[in-house]
């Protein structure tokens, strides 16, 4: 169980990246098999009746020993298993809430008690992402376009494992990310409308491309308007005999 230091705290807004994250601690330790399996149940011990004789029950004995004793084992075996697992998952809950949710016998039924508790958090965190996919911009800045595309694309890699119907198709995020581009890039949009093929998230990535050669047109400078204000972001320290539409940041 020493992966514990690699699951996030669960905190609300996580609570699918903790959950995989749990799972595979469990997978790792062996103890996985816990979470889907009850309890064993005991036995029912063997009772004397009036009819039986000493050989008669004598034989109900036998016959009840190697019951008890596989009981005994497995009964241990998953004790054991269950004690690890509910100690693993409290300590990876924040602690304000992991003394909301209420004990359980089981970490199967405790897991099912934390899902249903976040299944709220989890609609709220889609209606998030949703939102900042669709009004989401890139302003220039950070390490470019391609950071920028590979965050709307991990975004919309959050909404799948919450919802299997809130998967956006690879065209759907194309065009998310096209109209998250500034009037810089409108050629270039324009040039992939025109394009009869449909592109998918890796060959948007020529953005770079034309980010490239928008600076170059400029002197190594991007201009980027933003509530009505111009910011001038250096894109490289590269010279150029062009006069530059900005200052370089100090």
């Amino acid at each position: 169980m020493g992966c514990i230091k690699d699951v996030p705290t669960l905190r609300g807004d996580n609570y699918t990246e903790w959950r995989k994250k749990v799972d595979l601690a469990f997978v790792c330790a062996e103890v996985d098999w816990a979470v889907d399996t009850p309890q064993p149940p005991k036995p029912t011990e063997p009772v004397r009746e009036d009819k039986d004789d000493d050989a008669a029950w004598e034989k109900k004995k036998r016959e009840y020993a190697p019951l008890e004793m596989s009981y005994t084992l497995e009964n241990k075996k998953w004790v054991t298993a269950n004690k690890k697992c509910m100690a693993f998952i409290k300590n990876t809950i924040e602690h304000a809430i992991v003394d909301s949710i209420a004990e359980c016998a089981s970490v199967g039924k405790y897991l099912e008690k934390i899902k249903s508790q976040f299944t709220g958090s989890s609609k709220i965190y889609a209606i998030q992402l949703l939102k900042q996919l669709v009004t989401k911009k890139y302003t220039g800045g950070g390490r470019g376009i391609r950071e920028h595309i590979l965050r709307m694309s991990n975004m919309a890699a959050k909404l799948k494992p919450m919802d299997a119907d809130l998967e956006l198709k690879p065209a759907l995020l194309v065009h998310l990310v096209m109209a998250s581009l500034q009037k810089e890039f409108d050629t270039f949009v324009v040039n992939y409308n025109m394009q009869p093929e449909r592109w998918d998230i890796e060959k948007i990535a020529m953005c770079v491309q034309g980010e490239d050669i928008i600076k170059f047109s400029y002197g190594g400078f991007l201009n980027y308007v933003k509530d009505n204000k111009k910011k001038n972001f250096n894109q490289g320290n590269q010279s150029s005999s062009s006069k530059p539409h900005g200052k370089a940041p100090m």
